[in-house]
């Protein structure tokens, strides 16, 4: 992987991308920013603090975040943890009433393809709230 590969780090607001999680340390690349590239399939970039509704929802549609998986290096999510889900996977969510808040000075500006702004915005966290404040 080179940085040449990489999708620029704006948010949604068009400023720079903030970091997401260090712990758990999250993101396509595993580096703590919802940073994407093509090849990131899923689009990795909605920067959200899990909710066990979510938690719940997300295992019952077949992507289980809950459960340590030790072999790929993932211990689990708990409610009130950061992660870069899916876009796809939070708006998802959405719909069935059950979407993380966002943090969208991490959330990287490529979900703007999936999820329109405004429905992020109303789902957002407060913006003062940093990683290390959680």
């Amino acid at each position: 992987m080179s940085a040449i590969d990489l999708v620029p780090g704006r948010n949604v607001l068009g400023g720079p991308l903030r970091a997401c999680s260090y712990d758990p340390l999250t993101g396509y690349f595993r580096d703590g920013c919802c940073r994407t590239r093509p090849d990131d399939t899923g689009l990795h970039v909605v920067c959200c603090r899990v909710t066990a509704e979510f938690l719940a929802y997300s295992m019952k549609v077949g992507n289980d975040l809950s459960t340590p998986r030790p072999e790929w290096r993932f211990s689990g999510l708990t409610p009130g943890q950061r992660w870069c889900l899916c876009a796809s996977r939070w708006l998802q969510a959405y719909e069935a009433g059950v979407a993380p808040p966002v943090v969208l000075e991490a959330t990287h500006e490529k979900a703007l393809e999936v999820i329109p702004l405004d429905v992020l915005k109303a789902n957002a966290l407060e913006p003062s709230v940093r990683p290390d404040q959680d």
